[in-house]
């Protein structure tokens, strides 16, 4: 290919990811704007525009290389002029990371059915430095000396939002309480004691988040206060050091931010100085940069295959009836694939899961639904597959893969954070585990409810359980929009012939439900059962599953905390 050709290339793709980059700025944006309005409708769809972006200006951009490569588009030589000269161009890029990740997407949607390949894509080599200095321009620095009701003041007064507070000095108070019992009760202020906090806010859903830490007992101690904005105001609604409570708000089953990101990897590294547990990548989704999360999700994953010896095996639990999962027994990871042929009563398409994944990937997952990542020509050195799990890939999966070079190739499959399924947890816990985790269970369905989501298959096999003990919903195949179902509560027979009915003898359509007879399956263990039943009673009021369908019909959007709702300084204040 004439280098000519190699560098209009490289600078076209150059020009689409500062072009995607503008736009997805510009989206962000809106998020504080839309904060300060209390406009949540337009927060969602803002959300919602932003998540398709990448992919409807990648598209368009990858046809316009083809058409300037023409012949030579298909040609894996090719790309490795291309990324050399993109490489130069992006060198001095305060973006870079994101850049090398772009250039990938073009290439595999130029080249899709080619497994990742280092000679012309950033896979390895790629940029991975992170580092904040105390000087940053994305940070505010407030000093001990200036006391700590000067510091709770100056932070209340960079951060207003646009729009008054609704009790400024309440809050002042409740946040000089709230340092003075949790870390000044075990902590003593020196000289060298400083409070930094990340300039940019952090948007989801109706609050914003400001990250900080506070440099103290020779350790930075990181904390997180939500802000509110109520129909009176501005208002602090608590004050967060619990690291499990901060790692909940950056979990993988939660939306992405809206943050201002000018210098991402700064941003990073600030984060991981406050979430020192949580993975790169899944700072990067947070973010909102999930397809870079997705590249160093990958690069993980071939450094941990360099560094193991295990094999990848059939996932524990009850086999599915859609999707064949696999595992490596020593990595935080599941693969999902869809299966040829479904299992009675299963009666969709492969292109109908998939369009339920992409509704979870677009939609409010609450703190109760997995981000998934999605592959497609994923290769796994064949030796590393275990006969049972190639066995059951033949039989379920056969038109999805393929080998190659001693490697087993996978056209299509979802990645997605490895959980003990419920059901497994269940069968093998303490009684108080069980109730306690039943009654999560519960919650975890009605607040999906609250997100216009209904699970349709609520069994605990479909449901798994974070480190921390969190129900998550991880089968999608059969979710539905809360709005479209029917709640109904079952006619009751009269007559001899209904009473010994062997069918229901009342007409039923596609998306009734009756929550009644959720009772009969929901916990199977008899010692845990009755509590969970009672504790959860609305489950199966068909009326109590209208009334949430009223409020999301009247346009209510129904904020998920994070956290539990105790520890709100105002518990009683609605947003």
């Amino acid at each position: 290919m004439p280098q000519k050709l190699a560098i209009i290339l490289a600078e076209k793709i150059l020009k689409g990811f500062k072009s995607y980059m503008v736009f997805f700025n510009t989206y962000t944006s809106l998020a504080p704007i839309h904060f300060r309005e209390r406009n949540w409708i337009e927060t969602q769809i803002n959300h919602r525009q932003r998540l398709r972006l990448y992919k409807d200006l990648l598209i368009p951009l990858a046809k316009e290389c083809m058409e300037i490569l023409k012949q030579h588009a298909t040609e894996p030589a090719s790309w490795v002029y291309v990324k050399s000269h993109y490489s130069k161009l992006i060198a001095e890029m305060y973006n870079v990371e994101l850049a090398e990740t772009f250039f990938n997407s073009v290439v595999r949607k130029i080249l899709p059915k080619t497994v990742v390949n280092e000679e012309f894509m950033f896979v390895m080599e790629g940029f991975d430095a992170y580092d904040i200095p105390d000087n940053s321009d994305l940070i505010r620095t407030y000093p001990s000396s200036w006391g700590l009701e000067k510091i709770i003041r100056k932070i209340l007064e960079d951060y207003d939002f646009g729009t008054p507070y609704m009790d400024k000095e309440q809050d002042v108070k409740y946040l000089i309480q709230s340092v003075k019992e949790v870390i000044l009760s075990r902590y003593n202020v020196s000289p060298d004691t400083k409070t930094q906090i990340l300039k940019s806010v952090f948007y989801r859903n109706k609050a914003a988040y400001l990250v900080g830490r506070t440099y103290l007992g020779h350790k930075w101690m990181p904390f997180i206060i939500p802000m509110m904005n109520g129909p009176k105001g501005i208002f602090v609604d608590t004050l967060i050091f619990d690291p499990h409570m901060m790692s909940n708000i950056f979990s993988f089953t939660r939306s992405y931010f809206m943050v201002e990101a000018k210098k991402p990897s700064q941003i990073i590294a600030f984060l991981r100085s406050v979430i020192p547990h949580k993975k790169t990548h899944e700072l990067y989704n947070a973010l909102g940069f999930n397809k870079h999360g997705k590249t160093l999700l990958y690069r993980d994953f071939l450094i941990h295959l360099d560094q193991s010896s295990d094999n990848f095996e059939i996932a524990p639990g009850i086999k599915g009836m859609v999707m064949t999962v696999f595992t490596l027994p020593s990595l935080n990871l599941v693969f999902k694939l869809i299966k040829d042929h479904f299992e009675p009563p299963k009666s969709m398409t492969r292109q109908e899961v998939r369009e339920k994944y992409k509704l979870v990937s677009l939609h409010d997952r609450v703190g109760r639904m997995a981000d998934t990542h999605e592959f497609e020509y994923f290769a796994i050195p064949l030796n590393r597959i275990s006969k049972e799990l190639l066995q059951e890939l033949r039989n379920t999966v056969n038109s999805l893969i393929s080998i190659e070079n001693d490697q087993l190739i996978i056209k299509h499959l979802y990645t997605e954070r490895k959980m003990i399924p419920l059901n497994i947890f269940l069968e093998n816990c303490t009684k108080e585990d069980g109730i306690s985790v039943a009654k999560d269970y519960g919650r975890s369905i009605l607040q999906l409810a609250q997100a216009n989501i209904f699970p349709g298959d609520m069994m605990t096999k479909n449901f798994g359980l974070t480190r921390q003990k969190r129900v998550i919903f991880y089968d999608y195949d059969e979710i539905e929009f809360l709005s479209d179902m029917n709640f109904r509560k079952k006619p009751k027979a009269e007559t001899y012939e209904q009473i010994y009915a062997p069918e229901p003898w009342y007409t039923i359509a596609k998306n009734d439900v009756f929550p009644e007879d959720f009772k009969r399956w929901m916990i199977g263990r008899r010692d845990i059962k009755d509590e969970f039943i009672q504790y959860h009673e609305e489950l199966f009021d068909a009326e109590h599953w209208k009334q949430i369908q009223k409020r999301i019909a009247s346009g209510e959007l129904i904020h998920a905390y994070p956290y539990p709702e105790e520890i709100r300084f105002r518990p009683e204040q609605k947003i």
